[in-house]
């Protein structure tokens, strides 16, 4: 991916999410594979809505740092994911109110109760709680690499892409489904029939 426009795109894709209310202040971290070797991540302790291309932070698949920045301290695992699916371009991990609020309680973010539930996150994955820029917390989400949407106990949500859309797009329909869970309490979900169904189209 040529690196300007792969700069340009993680900084709109940061104020996307941050004018979405899906990250706030310095929260979360967001990157974007250039190549087999390269990526780009968000840099440390930045506010997300003011990000521009240039602040980002350029790293080999290894974690070492190209030019100028500092890292975001979870970099760690999106290399492990980068480095463990090669149709993941793209990677998105913020904290989102509704889906943090389930990620406190620990309860199961449910993607039955609509049809784009089902299309866009299937099997969502709850990754327990490890200190923010641990290991243990990158082998954690390592050990969930194959699932695209994951929930993080006392932390937030991460999404993968094969870009920054579809990375985005998972974000923004997990926060809606946690809203809609909390708000739609014992509501049923799809039949197993029906998400076969659609998971078939």
């Amino acid at each position: 991916m040529n690196e300007a426009y792969a700069r340009q795109s993680l900084s709109d894709i940061c104020s996307k999410l941050y004018d979405r209310k899906l990250t706030v202040s310095a929260g979360g971290n967001m990157s974007v594979r250039l190549n087999e070797n390269e990526v780009l991540i968000t840099p440390s302790g930045r506010n997300k809505g003011s990000l521009a291309p240039d602040d980002m932070v350029k790293l080999t698949m290894s974690g070492e740092v190209i030019g100028a920045g500092r890292p975001s301290i979870e970099h760690k695992f999106h290399l492990a994911l980068y480095s463990r699916n090669s149709d993941t371009n793209a990677i998105v991990h913020c904290h989102p109110l509704y889906c943090t609020t389930l990620a406190v309680k620990n309860t199961k973010i449910r993607c039955d109760l609509t049809p784009e539930g089902v299309l866009l996150l299937g099997d969502v994955r709850t990754v327990d709680y490890f200190t923010p820029g641990s290991q243990e917390l990158v082998d954690a989400v390592a050990e969930n690499s194959p699932y695209p949407v994951m929930l993080m106990r006392r932390h937030g949500a991460l999404t993968q892409g094969k870009d920054l859309e579809e990375a985005f797009d998972r974000m923004e329909e997990l926060e809606f489904q946690a809203h809609l869970q909390i708000l739609a309490g014992r509501a049923k979900g799809l039949s197993r029939s029906e998400i076969e169904k659609i998971r078939g189209m």
